[in-house]
């Protein structure tokens, strides 16, 4: 047998080119990227304006503008949405003793509204995400209140709370 004395030469293989630098993203101005992230917050407050200006110009005291409360029509209770026209109405023309008067929920929810309209804005301008989750507890403390205040708006103690 004799001795295999086969060659194997070895070439080194090429370096791999290199790849060419990423393009630069198109350069877009800030203040097209602040727009875009404050678009959806303006769209919501300009539909909350469009609605309470509507409100504000068509009197809800007056009747025929608007549907009757099923609830009210049928069985003379007071629902926890019953004077929340009447609420915005007196909102939209700078009545707020008024429109506490015609529903007080409705007032405090106008307040939590602005509040998280405001922090919506905030994070949008600096680019951050906004979520807001509630737990089901958190929902439920939010039913019963508004059950507790149906209650009370419909007794005689809690008159004050009708519309």
């Amino acid at each position: 047998m004799s001795g295999d004395n086969r060659r194997v030469d070895t070439v080194p293989s090429p370096a791999p080119a290199p790849s060419p630098p990423p393009s630069p993203a198109p350069a877009r101005p800030a203040s097209a990227s602040l727009a875009r992230r404050l678009a959806a917050p303006a769209a919501a407050m300009a539909g909350v304006l469009a609605a309470f200006t509507y409100v504000g110009t068509v009197d809800p005291n007056e009747p025929g503008h608007y549907p009757v409360c099923p609830l009210l029509q049928l069985t003379g209770i007071y629902c926890p949405g019953c004077g929340g026209l009447r609420s915005a109405h007196a909102v939209a023309t700078g009545d707020l003793a008024a429109a506490f008067g015609a529903n007080a929920m409705a007032v405090v929810g106008y307040g939590v509204f602005a509040v998280l309209w405001a922090v919506w804005v905030v994070r949008a301008g600096r680019g951050i995400p906004v979520r807001i989750t509630l737990k089901p507890v958190h929902w439920w403390a939010i039913g019963a209140v508004a059950a507790v205040f149906s209650v009370v708006r419909n007794l005689p103690f809690g008159s004050g709370l009708a519309p």
